[in-house]
């Protein structure tokens, strides 16, 4: 399972929709209890493998990155946002994220991504 936090619907409902088309199990949460739920919802059959967090949700991505290092040291973390946030992006890969690129190379490469991160693990 992939689980994901988008800043907005737009980008919700492209990860979605992108893998519902690829037959990829996607969950959104939108905050650490949500995260939580998620991970316990979790099982050998369908592990949590990845979060895909969108920079431009604010603390909350970062709040999530570093909660799902500590609880599911397995799983994969990518976080993208605007190439011009520099910043942000320089400080998610601090927090942990495994991958972190512009939201456009996140978009282009958004199937690929999310195949990989549920075939990994």
């Amino acid at each position: 399972m992939v689980l994901y936090l988008a800043s907005d619907l737009l980008w919700a409902s492209k990860i979605k929709g992108t893998a519902d088309a690829l037959g990829v199990p996607a969950r959104p949460v939108r905050n650490a209890e949500m995260l939580a739920a998620r991970l316990a919802e979790a099982t050998p059959q369908a592990p949590v493998r990845a979060l895909v967090v969108d920079l431009e949700a604010g603390a909350a991505a970062f709040d999530l990155i570093k909660q799902v290092r500590a609880a599911a040291p397995g799983a994969r973390v990518v976080a993208f946002g605007p190439h011009v946030a520099v910043e942000a992006l320089r400080a998610a890969h601090e927090a942990g994220a495994h991958e972190v690129m512009p939201r456009g190379a996140f978009a282009s490469g958004l199937p690929e991504i999310l195949t990989r991160l549920n075939t990994q693990g």
